[in-house]
């Protein structure tokens, strides 16, 4: 049994009832096949992520609503291991890299790197990049943020980033 909140959530940005000349220019970039790496933010309850999944069942379907909990381990540099929970679909992966702590920079890196690098299973697919969502980005360390920034200009042929913050003052300007 779903909660109340999730069953009337909107699912599309056409039905999104706030902000709506955002959801214009949302829907009109999905139109256009190709985006830039985006950043939503607001205050926490502000609805980012409700628009985010707006976002994406606009660009991949309703096939990006079959989600899957995965655990992805990484490795320091000292050779220590990290786990961190994701929530992914075929089409995008769902990720909070500040809850590595200080290995939020190893995170960052290995896994944008992982992802942009394999292949997509179903070539004819929709787009021709894949989604990486990014939560609580204003909680990363500053040398976590510049490898974000130094990644995101490496795999931006194919890759594309949606950040999520609810402050812009805790994220360098690069980003």
């Amino acid at each position: 049994m779903a909660l109340w909140v999730d069953r009337y959530r909107p699912r599309e940005l056409a039905k999104l009832d706030y902000h709506k000349t955002q959801a214009g220019h949302l829907i009109n970039l999905c139109a256009q096949g190709d985006f830039p790496h985006l950043m939503f933010y607001g205050p926490s309850g502000a609805g980012k992520k409700t628009r985010i999944m707006c976002l994406l069942r606009e660009l991949y379907g309703p096939g990006v609503e079959r989600l899957r909990n995965e655990i992805m381990n990484f490795t320091t540099p000292s050779n220590k291991k990290v786990e961190i929970m994701t929530v992914s679909s075929n089409y995008h992966i769902e990720v909070n890299p500040s809850d590595a702590g200080i290995y939020d920079r190893v995170v960052i890196t290995d896994m944008i790197k992982q992802i942009a690098q394999t292949q997509q299973i179903d070539p004819s697919g929709q787009r021709e990049f894949k989604t990486i969502v990014l939560s609580e980005v204003d909680e990363l360390t500053k040398d976590a943020q510049h490898a974000l920034r130094r990644t995101m200009e490496k795999y931006v042929a194919t890759c594309r980033l949606v950040l999520c913050v609810n402050s812009t003052s805790r994220v360098i300007p690069a980003v």
